[in-house]
């Protein structure tokens, strides 16, 4: 045989035994170039252990294997032994000393680093968005967004727009300005994923106040004026009376508390 053959055993897509194995044999002059590796993924019965272990027999291939379900683990070592192929076990011995560790049973359920990776990625995106359509920037990220947050000046839009999409919602949110009328995107999104931030007067006064004076400011400013304030939040008002939208009052909630209130809120009308 010009080549050592070694058969990759997992009961998921076996990326991870392979990466392993190639590390392995790269620390051997020559033989990792001469290595064939055969994936066998999805291993879910005995029947397919009994073939993959009569083939590494005939082969005279190693086997290298991630099966975290005990009942095919314990098949493939019994086999294998029977039948004097060697093998081995990747990822059993640390499951268990992680069990004896932790005090706590592993869950035994293949794939599961590819949905922590899927988990992690669908964050990512959502971060992402929260980016990209932040403060109004692009009012086309109304209608492609799971929430959609309203509120005028320092009501913590952008914060909790970032804190929500670690829970993995893509989030835009909207300025309100009397000014300024909302995009007609607002208008046109569901209800239901809207919602308004409130704050009382005296909260925001103070708020902006402070904002003012800790970039060098007149804490005087029209911005931070108490009428001017409350000609923002009647507006507000109206904006999310004709919406119909959820609106949840921050004024002495911090960014993670509205942030909860929030996802419970979506997850109770999504489920």
């Amino acid at each position: 045989m010009n080549y050592r053959l070694i058969y990759v055993v997992s009961d998921s897509v076996g990326e991870t035994a392979e990466l392993v194995v190639k590390a392995a044999a790269s620390q051997f002059n020559g033989v990792s170039a001469n290595t064939k590796i055969k994936r066998i993924p999805y291993v879910e019965d005995r029947g397919t252990i009994l073939e993959v272990v009569s083939l590494a027999k005939q082969d005279e291939a190693i086997i290298c294997f991630t099966l975290v379900v005990p009942e095919l683990r314990n098949c493939l070592i019994e086999e294998a032994t029977r039948q004097g192929v060697m093998y081995y076990d990747i990822i059993g011995p640390l499951i268990d000393k992680m069990e004896n560790s932790y005090g706590i049973p592993a869950k035994y359920e293949p794939g599961r680093v590819r949905k922590l990776d899927d988990d992690y990625f669908k964050k990512v995106e959502a971060i992402e968005f929260a980016v990209k359509y932040d403060d109004g920037r692009d009012p086309r990220g109304i209608l492609k967004a799971d929430i959609v947050l309203i509120g005028v000046s320092r009501t913590s839009k952008t914060p909790l727009s970032q804190y929500l999409a670690h829970k993995r919602f893509k989030v835009a949110n909207v300025p309100i300005v009397p000014e300024v009328e909302p995009p007609e995107e607002l208008y046109k999104v569901s209800a239901q994923k809207c919602i308004g931030l409130r704050i009382m007067p005296e909260k925001l006064n103070h708020i902006r106040r402070e904002r003012l004076k800790s970039l060098g400011l007149n804490d005087e400013a029209f911005y931070a004026n108490i009428n001017r304030i409350k000609e923002e939040l009647e507006y507000f008002d109206k904006i999310v009376d004709r919406i119909g939208c959820h609106v949840v009052d921050v004024s002495n909630k911090a960014v993670e508390e509205t942030a909860n209130i929030i996802a419970n809120i979506m997850n109770k009308q999504n489920g």
